[in-house]
C-alpha cells in the first residue's frame, strides 16, 4: 500500500468541543466527515477522547489496526482511494472493553503522539474529536496544535437546546477565547425528534438554545440537527447516511451546515 507519509499538508483543522457530555460531539464528527467526503473532500478523523472513543465504531472501523511507518502511524482508511482516514486510541486497545485508566501526563503524551506523528499526507479538512470540558487533553491539544503543522484551525462547538447544556457550552466559548481558539459557530444537536414516517419535528426539549446563545456570543449559528431514529442506526452501524438517509431532514441540514464551515 502506498502512503503519502507528509504531515504538513493539511488545510483547515476544526476542533469539535463541547462544555457537556452526551451532546453528541462524536456523531456529530462522523456527520460532518461524511458529508465532507461525499463533496469529494480528503478527511481525516482524530479521536482525543482517550476515555471514551467511540469513532471507530461509527465509521464500522472496530476492527482497524493502525501501521507504523518510517515517520510515524498510518490512519486507519474507510475507503480504498484513502479518502477517509481515522485515528483513534481504539484501534489500540486489546478488546472494546478495555479501560483506559491513565493520569494526566500518559494522556498528555499519547494526545502529542496523535497530534505530531501521524502520516496524514495531504488533507483538505481534519476534523478533531474531544472529551467534554476543559480538561487536561483540552490544553494538550491546544498546546500542539499551536506548536506543529497546523496553522489553519478553530473550533465548532456542540449544544443541545436545554438551557443546562448551553450554560456549559457558555463556558467552553470563554475558554476558547482565552487560549487564542477562533471559534467557526456553534449547532444545535439534538434539535426536535423527527418522526421516521410522517417526518414531522416534535421539539422534545426547549428549542433554538443554540441559536440564542450564538447571537448572545456575537457567534456564528451554523444550523440545528434534529434527532432522527434512522439516523442513529445509521452512526450505530458505520452507515453512510447521507446516501441511504436523503429524505431525512437531517440530510438537508448537515449539508447546510457544512456548506457554512467550508465557506
Amino acid at each position: 500500500m502506498e502512503v503519502d507519509e507528509t504531515t504538513s499538508n493539511i488545510k483547515k483543522v476544526f476542533l469539535v468541543l463541547s462544555g457537556k457530555g452526551g451532546v453528541g460531539k462524536s456523531s456529530v464528527t462522523t456527520q460532518l466527515a461524511f458529508a465532507l467526503y461525499e463533496k469529494g473532500f480528503r478527511v481525516g478523523v482524530l479521536d482525543v477522547d482517550l476515555c471514551g472513543p467511540s469513532i471507530p465504531k461509527m465509521f464500522n472501523l472496530e476492527n482497524g489496526v493502525i501501521n507504523q511507518s518510517e515517520t510515524g502511524w498510518i490512519p486507519v482508511y474507510y475507503d480504498n482511494e484513502q479518502r477517509l482516514g481515522v485515528i483513534s486510541i481504539g484501534f489500540l486497545l486489546n478488546s472494546k472493553s478495555d479501560a483506559v485508566i491513565w493520569r494526566g501526563p500518559k494522556k498528555n503524551s499519547m494526545i502529542k503522539k496523535f497530534m505530531t506523528d501521524i502520516c496524514w499526507g495531504e488533507l483538505d479538512y481534519l476534523l478533531i474529536d474531544t472529551p467534554p470540558g476543559t480538561s487536561d487533553e483540552h490544553l494538550a491539544v491546544m498546546e500542539n496544535i499551536k506548536t506543529s503543522i497546523y496553522s489553519n484551525y478553530s473550533a465548532i462547538l456542540v449544544t443541545t437546546p436545554q438551557n443546562l447544556s448551553v450554560n456549559d457550552v457558555r463556558r467552553e466559548i470563554t475558554f476558547c477565547r482565552k487560549v487564542g481558539i477562533p471559534i467557526t459557530g456553534i449547532i444545535e444537536n439534538m434539535s426536535g425528534f423527527t418522526c421516521p414516517h410522517c417526518k414531522d419535528c416534535t421539539y422534545l426539549f426547549t428549542k433554538q438554545g443554540g441559536k440564542i446563545l450564538a447571537e448572545k456570543s456575537n457567534c456564528n449559528f451554523l444550523g440545528a440537527i434534529p434527532i432522527d431514529p434512522n439516523l442513529t442506526k445509521c452512526i450505530e452501524t458505520g452507515s453512510e447516511f447521507l446516501t441511504t438517509l436523503k429524505d431525512s431532514p437531517c440530510y438537508s441540514n448537515i449539508k447546510e451546515v457544512v456548506d457554512k464551515i467550508i465557506q
